[in-house]
């Protein structure tokens, strides 16, 4: 998580839009229906979101089209700091907004509160196709059986890599870990004690759940307990110990330690990283003399790929005044080839409805080919509503523990192990 806020800083810095997590801030733009919901005839529909800046924009060119499409419905974008306690809060005094963009991960914590509305009678109805979506995304959006959006955004993680540093040392960007390890030697550089170009960054780990997929491992076992206190566990951690303190590819603090406003991959300080779709707009922008290639996350020592989808949805609160009118809304957004295929163009991201994926738009540019690939075996994070509160509070402390060579790997795992199981049964129901 704390990768997480610095990556999502430096975006902001730069200008460029994180697509994968949160939002940008800004102020906040009131919030009810005012009154019967109509007016000049047309239903008026408000959709609350947390982006601001260029993602405000780009949530207002969509709402715009829509809004230009028919004669019914008119939605408004209002944008909300702090979105889901004002959100918590207003669906408590009946002043819930019509469309909600919900971070999809949230779903297995506020569905058994009753606050989010069930689609599935509208997905029946109007004849979608489940298999127009990636599975792992509506799985992440479906809670107790029940379907409660759709996906808007999708994206997973690939490997990032500077195409002159590799053309130079005569190297093939690498597709299995022992690749990966000697390409990140090989490029790395150090003048006497001080790195100066890290050969792979290993900066955040919060990816541990992505190493462990390609060691053939996942986190959680099916009855919610941890799953990685085991062999798939230890060859991650033993990758990770020999990257680090025998081939000394980086160095923890490094990225940070280049000062405010420096991006370590657009500056050529680090040659490889492991980083998303939402960077590409930022790479392209102030990354002027930045050669860089991608592909999918090398596999591991058998074999397994691995990758974590993230995204966003759109969901229709309980309190929706006009739950049919948002449920159009909703549909036109995400189940519409032209229209998603508008919205990945005006924002950069990759729409959740695969039919528009197979558009040239993504097919014949290079740079979107990797994530498409990826996104075919990348599998979403448990839906265990203690999931986020384990990985953030047990996994991610030790684990840095772990790569400031503080605390042995066995000690690693065997404590994240503990605690994690404790904080998965503490949070096993949500009230």
């Amino acid at each position: 998580m704390r990768k997480w806020l610095i990556m999502m800083l430096t975006v902001v810095m730069f200008g460029g839009l994180l697509a994968g997590c949160g939002g940008s801030g800004g102020s906040s733009s009131g919030g009810d229906n005012g009154g019967d919901g109509k007016s000049g005839g047309k239903v008026q529909l408000t959709f609350w979101g947390d982006w601001g800046g260029e993602g405000q924009k780009q949530f207002e060119t969509m709402v715009d089209a829509f809004n230009k499409s028919q004669d019914r419905i008119e939605v408004k974008y209002m944008l909300q700091q702090d979105m889901v306690t004002k959100f918590l809060t207003a669906a408590t005094s009946g002043g819930a907004p019509d469309i909600l963009f919900w971070d999809r991960w949230r779903t297995s914590l506020y569905a058994p509160k009753n606050v989010l509305r069930p689609i599935d009678e509208y997905m029946t109805r109007d004849g979608l196709n489940p298999d127009d979506f990636y599975e792992e995304s509506l799985k992440e959006l479906t809670h107790d059986g029940k379907l409660y959006g759709l996906p808007l955004t999708v994206d997973a993680r690939a490997l990032f890599y500077n195409k002159k540093m590799f053309a130079d040392a005569g190297l093939q960007p690498p597709t299995t870990w022992d690749e990966l390890e000697q390409a990140a030697k090989t490029l790395t550089k150090w003048n006497g004690s001080k790195l100066e170009v890290a050969g792979f960054s290993m900066g955040d780990p919060g990816l541990f759940n992505m190493y462990l997929q390609q060691a053939g491992g996942q986190m959680l076992t099916e009855d919610g307990k941890t799953n990685f206190n085991n062999e798939q566990g230890k060859q991650v951690l033993e990758f990770w110990q020999r990257l680090l303190n025998e081939d000394k590819v980086y160095k923890i603090g490094f990225e940070e330690g280049l000062g405010e406003g420096n991006d370590a991959f657009v500056t050529g300080k680090v040659a490889m990283l492991y980083t998303g779709p939402w960077m590409m707009s930022t790479y392209n922008k102030y990354g002027k003399d930045l050669d860089y290639g991608i592909v999918p996350p090398p596999s591991g020592p058998n074999g397994d790929q691995g990758s974590v989808m993230g995204g966003f949805g759109l969901v229709i609160p309980q309190g929706s005044k006009h739950p049919e009118e948002a449920w159009e809304f909703i549909k036109w957004w995400t189940a519409n080839k032209d229209n998603a295929l508008l919205w990945a163009k005006t924002s950069l991201n990759m729409p959740g409805f695969k039919p528009a994926l197979a558009d040239p738009f993504f097919t014949e540019d290079p740079l979107w080919k990797p994530f498409t690939e990826t996104l075919e075996f990348a599998k979403t994070r448990p839906t265990h509503p203690g999931y986020s509160v384990m990985e953030e509070n047990a996994v991610i402390p030790n684990l840095e523990l772990f790569m400031q060579n503080k605390q042995s790997l066995d000690d690693t795992l065997k404590k994240a192990q503990e605690q994690g199981d404790k904080l998965l049964a503490d949070n096993a129901s949500v009230e």
